[in-house]
């Protein structure tokens, strides 16, 4: 897809891309810009941020540093970030001084579950059936409707299976409702899914839109294990899928790499599950069997380039190093095929992404 507008240069090599967060996606997004001449400026309230190790200049400082924020923007060209839970001040104060992307208005669009799932609908795409839960009594009734298993989630802040509980035939809906911690929520009915999939989308401001091919996820303990690309699924599920991705996308007027989660029932419907407003886990696997990568790709939306190549020339099997995985880094390593990358992390918790591995092959559809 291809708009008439021509993409306005934000950062030219040799300028500096500001990044909000200092996590291995901050810290990928700069090695990124690096292969394009452009510096990087990492804000991240983590000294201990893995980013800070890669990048020309940093600021470690909370994001409610409104004195911190204007010295931060008046240093660079151009600003994104690597997660999209940005405080809405935050987002207000770096937008008046410098151009952010992708804009607040997407930020705005996914941060909240009910939001999201209510602009999804608006567009005619299909998700799981939902209701708002303020109450125990809202609650109830979102249950006499939806049924058993269900998904409570809290509407924001939620991620790798954090902030939400099946409520289950039997299980007490008080006490599910109090794993919410008092924070407005979502009853999602349970879908049936036979395969959880991804697309990667990148967008730019002259409308261009371009997607990297289905990803097929297989996640362990509610965090993701692996992404299989090409998926295991037909062309017919993968157009849906694409197209599904395009269209919100384009409907967000959105800038950048934008990753869209969705289920895969038995009849071949698609449903989106959620949307990511970033680069995302389940694209790693770009930067190994992609000419330009989805972190490249993101670089070049937010910096005004042209955007790069979204086609595949290897089959690849992405694998997250969770926790103590990161200790089998020298086997890895020696492994054929195997692209090993490491995020810089000095501890392995139980839980926590130390790093990855993407095994290539030829490719074969």
């Amino acid at each position: 897809m291809s708009g008439a507008r021509e993409a306005l240069l934000r950062v030219a090599p040799g300028g500096v891309l500001g990044i909000l967060g200092g996590g291995q996606l901050g810290r990928m997004l700069a090695l990124a810009a690096a292969e394009l001449g452009i510096e990087s400026h990492i804000y991240c309230p983590d000294p201990a941020s893995p980013a800070f190790q890669i990048a020309k200049q940093i600021t470690c400082a909370p994001y409610e540093d409104e004195a911190a924020l204007t010295a931060f923007a008046a240093g660079v060209d151009a600003i994104t970030y690597e997660f999209e839970n940005v405080p809405a001040r935050t987002a207000a104060i770096l937008s008046a001084a410098k151009p952010v992307q992708p804009t607040v208005h997407a930020l705005e669009t996914t941060a909240d579950r009910l939001t999201e799932k209510t602009f999804i609908r608006s567009l005619g795409i299909g998700t799981a059936e939902f209701r708002a839960v303020d109450s125990h009594a809202d609650l109830a009734g979102a249950v006499g409707v939806l049924g058993r298993p269900s998904v409570l989630k809290t509407r924001r802040f939620g991620y790798d299976g954090k902030g939400q509980t099946i409520i289950r035939p039997g299980h007490d809906l008080s006490e599910s409702l109090d794993r919410m911690g008092g924070q407005p929520a979502i009853l999602e009915a349970f879908v049936p899914f036979v395969a959880e999939v991804s697309v990667i989308a990148v967008r730019s401001d002259n409308g261009s839109v371009r997607t990297y091919d289905l990803v097929e996820n297989e996640h362990h303990d509610h965090i993701l294990d692996q992404s299989i690309v090409p998926a295991r699924l037909s062309a017919l599920v993968e157009d849906q899928a694409l197209s599904i991705a395009a269209t919100i996308i384009a409907a967000l007027d959105y800038v950048g790499v934008l990753a869209v989660e969705m289920f895969v029932t038995s009849d071949h419907t698609v449903l989106v599950n959620e949307i990511a407003p970033r680069v995302h886990n389940s694209g790693h696997w770009t930067q190994d069997a992609c000419l330009v990568s989805q972190f490249e790709n993101h670089v070049r939306a937010v910096c005004g380039w042209p955007l790069g190549s979204t086609e595949r020339h290897s089959d690849a099997v992405m694998t997250n190093l969770i926790g103590d995985d990161i200790n089998a880094w020298r086997a890895l390593a020696a492994e054929p095929n195997a692209a090993l990358h490491l995020y810089g992390k000095l501890e392995a918790r139980t839980g926590r992404k130390m790093g990855h591995v993407t095994r290539i092959s030829p490719r074969s559809r």
